[in-house]
């Protein structure tokens, strides 16, 4: 097969190019903050979750409580009445 004249510096040419761009492409990824900025974000998401994640259980806690004596109560009825 045949090739064209001077496909091969073009193509090099091509993957050159695609290269430089690619490293640019990367500089201004980390100049715009990057995987700080997610990490940051990452952070911030997982202070809400343990927040969320303690007042719920402070919350079963509560409702722990109140539910117990009814339960408490209950059973001591049912021991008294045999």
């Amino acid at each position: 097969m045949p090739t064209e004249p001077g496909g091969k510096g073009l193509a090099l040419l091509a993957l050159l190019l695609s290269l430089i761009a690619l490293g640019i492409s990367v500089l201004a990824y980390q100049q715009a903050g990057g995987a700080r900025q997610l990490n940051e974000q990452v952070r911030t998401l997982q202070q809400a979750v343990d927040i969320a994640r303690n007042e719920t259980a402070d919350a079963l806690s509560r409702i722990e409580r109140v539910v117990r004596p009814a339960e408490s109560a209950k059973e001591a009825a049912r021991g008294a009445g045999r």
